[in-house]
């Protein structure tokens, strides 16, 4: 499932989209101002596509460039088109990579 198929997301469908575990995205919640997600009345939280690609900034930052959450803060605030430019690239050259290693384990296959 990717994000941009429907308007809103539970924190489950988040966590299967991004790769993450709950508790993480509700941590980051907490710690980064950019992710709001609304909240019913219940407190079920309710994600658009557009927070969904504010947590992979953040997951961009924190775990692929390994900095320290108020550094990813700090880049985020300072930086916040260029973060987002450079983890969207990393987004699609990972997509990339996992098209070219499924051709090349279906060659491997007819071999």
């Amino acid at each position: 499932m990717e994000s941009g198929d429907k308007k809103y997301y539970k924190i489950r469908e988040v966590a299967e989209i991004t790769g993450l575990p709950l508790s993480t995205l509700r941590f980051w919640e907490q710690k980064f101002t950019i992710i709001r997600p609304r909240r019913n009345e219940r407190g079920t939280r309710f994600y658009t596509a557009s927070d969904i690609e504010k947590i992979k900034m953040v997951h961009f930052l924190v775990k692929e460039k390994r900095l320290k959450l108020e550094a990813a803060q700090e880049q985020l605030k300072h930086n916040h088109d260029g973060v987002s430019r450079h983890a969207a690239a990393v987004d699609r050259l990972k997509a990339i990579r996992k098209e070219l290693v499924a051709m090349l384990d279906a060659l491997n296959r007819l071999r």
